[in-house]
């Protein structure tokens, strides 16, 4: 047993210190930037993605955000002919969404399926995405990925330190996604005692990907355009949000009104009860690490990302970033009470 005395900081304990710029206006900061993957693939556009939990990885948020250039993971839950039809009849889309699968027998059986019925022979975005990236078993699995498709764009995760970062990439994952325990309905700090500070892993994680010519997608924790700034000031390449696209119209799931007629989307945790229940693997051995919570009606995404990218654009603003790419290397965190 040892103990790290060293402290380890959430979104919460930092603010950004403001600088002198020579920006004149908001509108000169530039937020889309090109990244050039270990893969081969050069993509352009915003990175933020929309969470592939069943409520908000959905077709639809796809086409809203493709609007912005951001990206969705789509959830791992929809048929093979459910996603082939969705390709087919938005082809333009296909550089804006992850095709999701974890590691099991029946996610490449879908793969597999997929990929017949489609007529291709490798997507061009991958998310193998599990709770728990840290086993021999998720490795191996990510390695046999990447044989099978060598020029694919793979995002591999959850892990939250940097060997184990390293270990991904060189595994064959092109982005790794940081994240444990941080949600808005996760529970397994609660329910585990395990879990890593959501800025201080980007910090850490984001030193190793990048010594790799890799990448990082934030995975949790945000819930507020603040919280985003300070996500992409800390490193991350990319930052996965789920929270703050919930109660969107584009959102799939149960909605429901209360006594007054005010609309409300059931936002629920992957690894919950109600998510267990939803896709049939509540297995006797595991218990719920999520939980299940009402959030209101907010109308179309496209609200939600004006106010994101308000957010970010005044924050590089003020930190002398004329592009968001550059924020990093303008950005100084100061220590805060919590």
């Amino acid at each position: 047993m040892r103990i790290d005395i060293h402290p380890k900081l959430d979104f919460r304990h930092v603010l950004l210190k403001p600088k002198r710029s020579s920006i004149q206006s908001r509108k000169e900061v530039i937020l889309e930037r090109t990244y050039q993957f270990r893969s081969g693939f050069t993509w352009h556009g915003l990175g933020i993605i929309a969470s592939n939990m069943d409520t908000t990885g959905t077709f639809a948020m796809a086409k809203s955000l493709s609007q912005f250039g951001a990206m969705v993971a789509l959830h791992k839950y929809y048929s093979a002919n459910d996603l082939v039809a969705f390709y087919e009849q938005n082809p333009d889309l296909s550089s804006n969404v992850f095709y999701s699968l974890g590691i099991q027998q029946q996610d490449y059986d879908k793969l597999n399926d997929f990929l017949q019925l489609y007529r291709t022979s490798e997507p061009r975005f991958l998310c193998l995405d599990v709770a728990n990236g840290y086993t021999e078993h998720f490795v191996h699995h990510l390695r046999c990925l990447r044989e099978k498709f060598p020029s694919a764009v793979i995002m591999a995760g959850n892990v939250v330190t940097p060997n184990m970062v390293e270990e991904l990439v060189l595994s064959g994952a092109d982005i790794v996604k940081i994240g444990l325990g941080s949600g808005f309905v996760c529970r397994t700090r609660d329910k585990t005692g395990v879990g890593y500070p959501q800025l201080s892993a980007i910090i850490e994680c984001a030193d190793a990907a990048h010594g790799l010519d890799a990448f990082i997608c934030s995975d949790g924790g945000i819930r507020s355009a603040g919280d985003l700034a300070k996500a992409f000031a800390a490193g991350a390449d990319f930052v996965m949000i789920g929270s703050l696209f919930a109660g969107t119209d584009e959102c799939g799931g149960n909605w429901w009104k209360d006594t007054n007629g005010q609309r409300y989307l059931d936002f629920y945790g992957m690894a919950s009860d109600v998510a267990m229940e939803k896709h049939n693997n509540h297995a006797s051995y595991r218990a719920s690490e999520g939980d299940c919570v009402p959030v209101k009606a907010k109308g179309p995404v496209a609200g939600v990302m004006r106010d994101l990218l308000g957010g970010l654009r005044s924050c590089c603003s003020y930190c002398g970033a004329r592009k968001l790419e550059h924020l990093p290397k303008c950005a100084t965190f100061i220590r805060v009470c919590s």
